[in-house]
């Protein structure tokens, strides 16, 4: 991994460039900034100029037997990205090899339990970079709209959510059952937390690093991208919707159940309304990750106590 990558090969039109304020409406379109100006203290007014500090940027990719995907994703990862980690849900593909073999800095972690809630926290926690994007591998989100997550958090927002629904958006995945769905967990989420989202259902999203702490996730499943969101809005994080479109999966099939992990949703949206506190994480540890922590020798770790007391 390289995070010190020469800035001028991605943005040179942008070195000149000030850095922005949070864009007014309308203007998502704005050119791609990788720059944040740093507060310059008094002390540094003597030693002249202080240069602009990067903004390294994560992307997250929860797999699970994607062997037939992860490379047309990785491959179209654009060049602002700085660290990929991909975090493998016990595959039982080449995943993980095809991953490697296509991007050789990939950091490769393996998550503890099950669910792609689950595999999100431990990619979340892994990830070194400032802003976090996480994406599918399955080939329905398309790479090349990174930058449009990673544009408002260099200009003022914490948390950018994909939305199918707005202008410039759209989805050729859609079944009607899943959008009559999807629909009514929006006019849920607006009612309750009086906010005006198009969409909810859908993972494609970015945030800062440093606003992980507030984001508190606890979930295991397909609700994480549910609480992703309520638990930005009870945090106070300033909030940014912007269009995506949502392409079928390449091949083979989804591990998404519409009536099992619609209710998971639904239960998710009301507990949250309720429960101010958040909720404590249990984790069904996997048999094959318990095995791998077992210790592989019954010798202690250290000296004896008598050898201790002798000496």
């Amino acid at each position: 991994m390289t995070l010190n990558r020469d800035i001028d090969t991605h943005v040179p039109s942008l070195l000149s460039t000030p850095p922005l304020t949070a864009p007014p409406p309308g203007h998502a379109d704005r050119p791609l900034s990788i720059l944040r100006m740093r507060e310059r203290p008094e002390s540094d007014t003597a030693v002249g100029n202080v240069g602009p500090e990067r903004q390294t940027v994560s992307v997250v990719i929860p797999t699970l037997n994607e062997e037939k995907n992860i490379r047309w994703v990785l491959e179209r990862i654009p060049p602002i990205v700085d660290e990929v980690v991909l975090v493998d849900g016990h595959s039982s593909d080449r995943t993980v090899e095809v991953a490697r073999a296509v991007r050789p800095d990939i950091v490769v972690v393996t998550q503890n339990c099950r669910g792609k809630g689950d595999a999100a926290r431990v990619a979340f926690a892994a990830a070194t970079g400032d802003l976090i994007v996480m994406i599918d591998a399955d080939g329905s989100m398309d790479p090349a709209e990174i930058h449009c997550f990673v544009t408002p958090l260099l200009n003022g927002y914490d948390f950018v959510k994909g939305s199918r629904f707005l202008a410039g958006g759209g989805s050729t995945d859609l079944t009607p059952l899943r959008r009559t769905g999807n629909q009514m967990l929006v006019r849920l989420t607006n009612s309750l937390f009086l906010v005006h989202f198009t969409d909810l259902c859908y993972g494609f999203c970015s945030f800062r690093r440093d606003c992980l702490p507030a984001l508190a996730l606890t979930a295991h499943g397909f609700e994480i991208e549910t609480e992703l969101v309520v638990h930005a809005l009870k945090a106070n994080l300033r909030i940014a919707e912007v269009p995506s479109t949502e392409l079928p999966r390449r091949c083979g099939t989804s591990n998404l159940h519409t009536f099992r992990d619609g209710q998971r949703v639904l239960r998710t949206l009301i507990r949250e309304r309720v429960v101010r506190r958040p909720r404590p994480v249990v984790d069904p540890i996997d048999h094959r990750v318990l095995h791998r922590w077992q210790p592989l020798t019954t010798e202690p770790a250290g000296p004896a106590l008598s050898e201790v007391t002798s000496s």
